[in-house]
């Protein structure tokens, strides 16, 4: 059976490196993610997966990042029972059949239209599941969200695509549509963005990169309806899980042993989790 074939470029080809790396890291005999549902998406689509150099380290370091959010997602599902989950700029990632959430939860999965199209090729439909058809920088899509439960916002590998006024617009539509809920996405300082930009996997998409974060108090001052409930940084005790950077390649190790040791390259990305 011939596999989907794919025609992304620029940010949009991106999700190819976020799910091949899952995919990948799937694989490994010690997986994290065990995200089965990624190597079953790769699997199915025609596309030269090797132009993105991919290697084990950013296996890793993409399972980390998918495992932090997913855990945050499953705490704030339990408890509230009776919420919505929001993915902006879905992807093709599996986090609906990695979290396999409970009958009373609403969840929607956003992205352009022609993400979504193939979305619905590769993967089943479930029951309270939406997707919508539309970048996350349109104004109206929002209004096929209910917003009449608490609402968890995930937005992962995406705000830092996304051009820098876009991102406090989206963040006002999301803060001012919900009675309340959390936000839950990933950041980067001015430096840790030009430290992507050479990233082999992202420079073989030519994507680019806008919008930065050197301070998530930054956030908190322009929309002081926020809170900042954790932030983790790096792979260390205040970060995620050392066991996990020991799985990585000895550079990479000592690379994120020595960012330990620089404030400004410990601060170069963060996963962010706020309070609305």
């Amino acid at each position: 059976m011939p596999g989907e074939k794919v025609a992304l470029s620029g940010s949009k080809e991106t999700l190819l490196i976020t799910l091949c790396a899952k995919a990948g890291e799937s694989r490994l005999p010690d997986s994290l993610l065990g995200d089965h549902f990624a190597a079953e998406a790769m699997d199915r689509i025609d596309y030269d997966f090797s132009r993105l150099k991919i290697d084990r380290d950013l296996m890793i370091g993409v399972a980390l990042r998918a495992h932090v959010i997913d855990g945050w997602t499953r705490d704030f599902i339990a408890r509230h029972p009776e919420a919505t989950v929001l993915h902006l700029g879905c992807g093709l990632d599996s986090r609906i059949f990695r979290i396999a959430p409970p009958a009373g939860i609403r969840w929607f999965d956003v992205d352009f239209p022609d993400v979504v199209a193939l979305r619905q090729r590769l993967y089943p439909t479930c029951e309270n599941y939406e997707l919508v058809g539309s970048s996350v920088t349109e104004p109206g899509w929002i209004e096929a969200v209910p917003r009449d439960r608490p609402t968890l916002v995930v937005a992962e590998g995406l705000l830092p695509y996304l051009q820098a006024q876009d991102v406090p617009d989206l963040l006002e539509r999301v803060i001012g549509h919900f009675p309340g809920g959390e936000l839950a996405f990933d950041a980067y300082s001015r430096l840790g963005l030009s430290m992507i930009a050479w990233q082999p996997s992202v420079r073989s998409t030519g994507a680019t990169l806008h919008w930065a974060l050197d301070d998530p108090q930054e956030l908190v001052r322009q929309f002081p309806q926020l809170e900042l409930v954790q932030e983790l940084m790096g792979y260390g005790p205040d970060g995620h899980d050392p066991r996990q950077v020991a799985r990585m390649s000895l550079p990479a190790q000592v690379a994120v042993q020595f960012f330990g040791w620089i404030p400004a390259l410990a601060r170069a990305g963060r996963l962010l989790r706020f309070r609305f």
